[in-house]
């Protein structure tokens, strides 16, 4: 039995009663105004109910079963881009007039084009020698901005005992901020070298690639005890598919196609709290 659940800030009745006619759903149960999950439908319709639902501006989650948030134990996500809503090296790269060269590389490793994320950074970090510890916190008191539904989904899965993770190829300087700022369980990201208060343009010991992201997130399933179903992996990059490969919830957030393509689970219209819409809510069935 496969349920879909459907979600959009303007989701609307006439919308969800398409989809269900498209998907021959046997009921309708509404979640919220924004969210509703159809019953029962046939999955022979998944790839054009899914295509119909990208085309309407609606995120479709199909689920064989639809089980209590606090059946996971892991939820990990990456920072740039997918918790919040920069790329940081970007916008540091910005207070000297780099943006420009930073961003062109930056855009080609989430897409894929570049192999080798380590050398990537090394490349882009470089370009930012010179820039200044105070413009570091002005990148962080001024443009960045927790992405839509952040604290919801990190305080409701603090609730339901899960523990959070951000690891992310980007900077301690801005991880560790959002650690204490929300509570997070652990974060894991690189260093950047700083003397006499300026980048020197250096990374600091080993860079959190790809294969260190899924790494942390392989060790933190270990010692939690998690199994794949138990894991909840979110992102938006290329740099991000060996984590979540290692996830049965694993999320494609407003991410690049080839993430997308392999993800499970996409959510490119809705905010980071949708992913609470997927499991049963406490106390209902």
């Amino acid at each position: 039995m496969t349920h879909l659940v459907l979600q959009a800030p303007g989701l609307t009745p006439v919308t969800i009663e398409k989809i269900a006619a498209l998907a021959h759903a046997s009921g309708v149960r509404p979640i919220n105004s924004t969210a509703a999950t159809l019953l029962d439908i046939d999955s022979a319709s998944r790839q054009d109910v899914a295509s119909v639902c990208h085309d309407l501006g609606v995120d479709a989650a199909f689920l064989e079963s639809i089980m209590p948030l606090a059946h996971c134990r892991v939820l990990a996500m990456d920072m740039d881009s997918t918790l919040i809503n920069i790329e940081c090296i970007d916008e540091i790269a910005d207070m000297v007039g780099r943006k420009v060269e930073v961003s062109a590389i930056t855009e080609a490793a989430m897409r894929g084009e570049i192999k080798d994320f380590a050398e990537s950074l090394r490349r882009r970090v470089a370009l930012l020698e010179g820039v200044s510890v105070d413009d570091l916190d002005r990148v962080y008191n001024e443009r960045l901005r927790l992405n839509a539904g952040a604290e919801k989904l990190i305080q409701t899965a603090k609730a339901a005992g899960i523990k959070t993770m951000l690891v992310s190829g980007g900077f301690t300087l801005y991880t560790e901020r959002l650690k204490a700022r929300l509570g997070l369980d652990e974060t894991h990201a690189n260093t950047l070298e700083i003397e006499n208060g300026r980048l020197t343009g250096r990374v600091l010991g080993d860079i959190v690639d790809a294969q260190g992201k899924a790494d942390y997130l392989a060790d933190l399933a270990r010692r939690t005890g998690a199994d794949t179903t138990q894991i909840i992996a979110m992102g938006d990059g290329a740099n991000d598919l060996k984590m979540l490969s290692l996830a049965h919830y694993s999320v494609a957030y407003r991410a690049k196609p080839v993430v997308r393509e392999q993800a499970n689970y996409a959510i490119s219209f809705s905010g980071l709290d949708a992913v609470l819409n997927w499991f049963a809510p406490v106390g209902g069935a």
